[in-house]
């Protein structure tokens, strides 16, 4: 893909195979912004993990103290917390109904919302749905905390953007935006370091040698930068 001037300008600044600290990474992004409107800051980690083994998968939940800057849709599928979900800011709340507007498509996930919260008692009935919600990650899980009875807490924390879930591709890469170029450069690296240290408390049992292989970090629109790990 052809670059614009202003990327190649910026991309220009870097030094070659420099492993630039997070602090350092975070203080050349904000000085050197390419885009005209607000910019995430991303972070994405190279994993020494096998994706093809079941049991090297890394999967979980972490709080960013300062959120990510973007306000999530929430839904929730609940039959017993409707009015707590809704009280807490839910966008969209429903019990088996919402399940058949999923399956019919009038509810479209990754559109209509963004997370899909669900109470346990509604497990069993999302199983119909589970070839819409999983290819798109939005499957609410135990492990990403998304199946909860603490509703009000969980939709409060995921409308903020603080409560994120992180997982590995295809290729052993975990992605994660860790906030904007308008946060303080202080809250940008306490949101980093508090998702590194969550990503490498989840190292899984069945994997040999070093988690984290590599890490950069970068902006929306921006070239990446090597971080030190």
């Amino acid at each position: 893909m052809k670059q614009g001037k202003k990327y190649r300008a910026v991309f220009e600044k870097i030094e070659a195979d420099k492993e630039y600290t997070a602090e350092e990474a975070i203080a050349f992004l904000k000085e050197n912004k390419v885009a005209k409107f607000d910019e995430s800051v991303e972070v994405h980690v190279r994993l020494g993990i096998n994706p093809k083994k079941s049991d090297e998968m890394v999967r979980s939940t972490v709080v960013l103290p300062h959120g990510t800057g973007r306000l999530q849709k929430v839904a929730v599928v609940t039959s017993t917390k409707e009015t707590e979900a809704k009280d807490a800011g839910a966008d969209l709340v429903g019990g088996e109904e919402l399940i058949d507007d999923i399956k019919s498509g009038k509810v479209v996930p990754g559109q209509t919302f963004d997370i899909l919260l669900a109470t346990p008692e509604m497990m069993p009935k999302l199983a119909t749905v589970a070839k819409v919600l999983g290819p798109k990650g939005l499957m609410p899980s135990p492990k990403t905390e998304t199946v909860t009875p603490k509703i009000k807490e969980a939709v409060e924390m995921l409308k903020l953007g603080k409560k994120v879930s992180f997982k590995n591709d295809d290729t052993s890469n975990v992605h994660q935006v860790i906030g904007r170029l308008s946060f303080e450069s202080g809250a940008l690296l306490e949101n980093y370091q508090t998702f590194r240290e969550a990503l490498d408390n989840v190292k899984p049992e069945a994997m040999k040698g070093k988690l984290v292989r590599s890490a950069t970090m970068c902006s929306t629109m921006g070239p990446s930068l090597i971080i030190k790990l």
